[in-house]
């Protein structure tokens, strides 16, 4: 007899995307990710959650080369990669 997985709740899955955005091969995608998880992971809807698992699973190396623009990204996250790379930049902006 198999049992099946407890559902992971809200909470245990935004620590576990928020521990993964901020610990990363790359520190500057730890800075893009975890910077933009810390802004909008509490008020993300469940959509916005899997959209961000989704890049999470991408490997740093081509994450880095599509937020910095110098490869475009693939359609299914481009979007979501240009308001990241978007409010990055701005947070860069702000501190300088």
């Amino acid at each position: 007899m198999s049992q099946s997985a407890p559902q992971e709740t809200r909470e245990i899955r935004l620590k576990r995307l928020r521990m993964r955005a901020w610990h990363r091969g790359i520190k500057e995608m730890d800075l893009i990710l975890g910077g933009w998880a810390d802004a909008h992971l509490p008020s993300a809807d469940d959509a916005t959650l899997d959209l961000f698992e989704a890049v999470l699973e991408e490997a740093d190396q081509d994450l880095y080369q599509w937020v910095s623009g110098q490869r475009p990204a693939p359609d299914h996250i481009a979007e979501f990669l240009e308001q990241i790379s978007r409010e990055f930049r701005a947070t860069l902006n702000r501190s300088t």
